[in-house]
């Protein structure tokens, strides 16, 4: 794979391009926001997509067979060491509905819903969305690095009315890859409290070197649910497919009764099904070629801000392609400084205060773009704020 290679995705509908405008209130601006790669498809996948277009059929699809859960089973056991039991495998058009069904199974309107605090930001909507109460459990900030405030959140699982803890792993936006004592914490508490853990873990294949992300299951599979997909790894979000790994069976009855009986979601995306299904079977090499991408742009942007704006404190990135940049030391406010760079710059970098918790002196940053943009990018941030 050409990492290098530069694709224009203008003129094809493109959330991150055709409509930057809708964020950020002015067109043509070279964005760095909504969490999706610059990068195409693995060869493999391609071809695979290929394929299955050139056989010109696309009936009603199955997705509960050997197939589809094998190549997931086997993806666990090959990239985190840990064996799953197939029948957990639930198919979920995305992420967010799979999360707003299980937020409506463990829990009535008006109870809580426990978010670490700055999180992705659609996990507030859907949280209000079902009519629940969002809790926030802000994670500790000290000397450049995110922890579990596990005294705050202790206090907030003994809160009966406090149901359902919305975890994510690794964590968006700070980067965070949770470590195993900080799991089995985790896992303990919410035993204890009798509340149910739902795990997102998107971003679980993208990670830097050296380190390595650990299914939360791994450490107690009572009331915990893992929500996830190959669609950030690979970037095919705009085929629509995702699941879920649901240990409980009466948890999948229900999930599969909302999904199907309530919400008509029995027949699954072809494309969807046929890249994830690729994906696993042939394109763990792919994602070890991106992660060394990523690790190399985000050795770059460090290099590139400490040299032109040591006041930007940058926070180390332990997994995804987005990177956490702390601007508490600049001297002009958040507005303003997003007034900069689109002004001046011309360019769209997302504004950490809509994560939440203390997001609002932070930027978040894409990396998952060719070099050749990246660097654009930061000549244009450098010369907003100079």
């Amino acid at each position: 794979m050409d990492f290098n290679q530069v694709i224009d995705r203008r003129g094809t509908h493109c959330t991150q391009w055709d409509y930057v405008e809708d964020r950020f209130g002015e067109k043509d601006l070279l964005p760095f926001t909504i969490s999706d790669t610059d990068f195409a498809l693995p060869h493999q996948v391609i071809h695979a997509l290929s394929e299955r277009l050139n056989h010109g059929v696309f009936g009603y699809t199955r997705w509960n067979h050997d197939d589809f859960k094998e190549a997931v089973e086997n993806w666990y056991i090959n990239r985190f060491g840990f064996k799953i039991n197939k029948e957990w495998i639930q198919y979920s058009p995305s992420v967010i509905y799979s999360v707003s069904a299980l937020i409506k199974m463990h829990s009535k309107k008006g109870e809580g819903v426990i978010v670490q605090t700055p999180a992705y930001d659609a996990f507030f909507k859907t949280i209000k969305g079902n009519e629940r109460k969002l809790v926030e459990n802000q994670l500790l900030y000290k000397e450049g690095e995110y922890q579990i405030d596990f005294d705050d959140l202790e206090e907030k699982l003994s809160n009966k009315s406090n149901k359902i803890l919305l975890f994510c792993s690794p964590h968006n936006p700070t980067g965070r890859v949770w470590s195993e004592k900080e799991l089995t914490t985790l896992i303990h508490l919410c035993r204890k409290n009798d509340v149910f853990i739902i795990s997102d873990e998107i971003h679980m294949d993208v990670v830097r070197k050296g380190l390595k992300h650990n299914p939360l299951l791994k450490f107690g599979e009572d009331q915990v649910a893992i929500v996830t997909s190959g669609s950030k790894t690979f970037n095919f979000p705009g085929l629509i497919f995702s699941y879920t790994l649901i240990p409980n069976e009466y948890d999948r009855e229900m999930f599969l009764d909302q999904l199907k009986d309530q919400d008509g979601l029995s027949s699954a995306s072809i494309l969807g099904l046929e890249a994830t299904i690729t994906a696993y079977n042939e394109c763990g090499s792919w994602v070890e070629e991106l992660n060394n991408y990523i690790d190399q742009n985000s050795y770059y942007v460090k290099r590139r801000l400490e040299l032109a704006f040591p006041a930007i404190k940058i926070i180390e990135s332990e997994s995804t392609y987005l990177m956490w940049l702390d601007m508490t030391a600049y001297p002009e406010q958040m507005n303003e400084i997003q007034n900069r760079l689109r002004s001046i710059g011309k360019v769209a970098i997302m504004d950490g205060g809509i994560y939440g918790g203390n997001g609002k002196h932070f930027l978040r940053l894409n990396i998952g773009c060719p070099s050749s943009k990246l660097e654009k990018g930061l000549e244009r941030l450098v010369t907003s704020l100079s």
